[in-house]
């Protein structure tokens, strides 16, 4: 049983996908579990429909791709938790924040945890055909930042020549995840950028998501993805912060760096984590003390 992270983005999707396509080429049966939708915009890519709500085979093991902590697993920790007592559990993840949760973890601090994938898929002896290929290039593109972050690597871009030359369909991959969007995705990253507030003088840069506005366009919260990121264009902006409304009083962000302050450490300060570069948490309380306890926390770290 393979598990990825609530909120699926690029990377758990292509690691799920990718190791469920290599087992089942060894013939090896397994299932890839979410706990909710997966976004429209991976629709496109073999092997998503095969993704389950809820786990139907009992499994011998259970692996976490991509997932830092159970609690990222949403209402499938219960699941992996209830069983992990009487199963081989497996943890490969590439979060520096990650608990080291299973009994046999695989942390490896990469770009992208299709990298990790990649190379336990090399280490069973499988070759990567074109579902494994655009499965791995899909996770290292959306977690890479288009291979634009810091972390990248020799060991990134050999990663994607290997999945290039398995064919994946790069051009296919980019369209659907940068060229093609909804208009009420394109109206909510307008009206969130026009909205931007700047902080602790302007080297810090919050953008406000407010249900109301996800509702009265009809915005679905993977159409949020891309919106902390603008912020960091900005020339004096060190880190970025999106504050998306779950519910009332309770706000999902997302923290982006430069590399001048670590917002994994501004992410742990509420619970969170994630990355040197990139990190998130979720926080309790009104959207003006949300933003003063983000700023105090970013301001603390940028004066260590």
């Amino acid at each position: 049983m393979i598990f990825t992270h609530m909120r699926p983005d690029g990377d758990t999707v292509g690691s799920g996908i990718a190791l469920s396509r290599a087992l089942s080429l060894l013939g090896i049966r397994n299932e890839v579990v979410n706990e909710g939708d997966i976004p429209e915009k991976f629709r496109f890519l073999a092997g998503v429909d095969r993704i389950l709500r809820a786990p139907s085979l009992d499994a011998e093991a259970y692996i976490c791709v991509d997932a830092s902590e159970e609690a990222r697993l949403g209402q499938l920790a219960a699941v992996y938790g209830a069983g992990a007592r009487r199963k081989i559990t497996v943890n490969v993840d590439h979060h520096v924040s990650n608990t080291r949760y299973a009994k046999y973890n695989y942390v490896c601090d990469r770009s992208a945890n299709c990298e990790n994938i990649a190379a336990l898929i090399r280490e069973l002896g499988v070759a990567f055909d074109r579902e494994i290929a655009d499965a791995l290039m899909l996770g290292l593109i959306t977690d890479s930042g288009s291979f634009s972050h810091s972390d990248v690597n020799g060991d990134t871009f050999r990663c994607a020549a290997l999945a290039a030359d398995a064919g994946a369909s790069v051009d296919v991959i980019n369209r659907y995840l940068f060229r093609s969007q909804k208009r009420a995705q394109a109206e909510l990253y307008a009206r969130s950028i026009s909205h931007l507030r700047y902080f602790l003088d302007d080297t810090f840069a919050v953008a406000l998501i407010p249900r109301e506005v996800m509702q009265s366009l009809n915005a679905t919260t993977d159409m949020t993805e891309g919106i902390v990121d603008y912020a960091l264009s900005v020339d004096t902006v060190q880190v970025s912060a999106s504050m998306l409304e779950m519910k009332k009083g309770q706000y999902k962000i997302s923290l982006r760096s430069k590399g001048k302050i670590n917002v994994n450490q501004v992410a742990a300060t509420f619970g969170g984590g994630g990355h040197v570069l990139a990190s998130g948490c979720m926080i309790f309380g009104e959207a003006e003390e949300v933003m003063d306890r983000l700023r105090d926390a970013v301001d603390r770290h940028r004066e260590a």
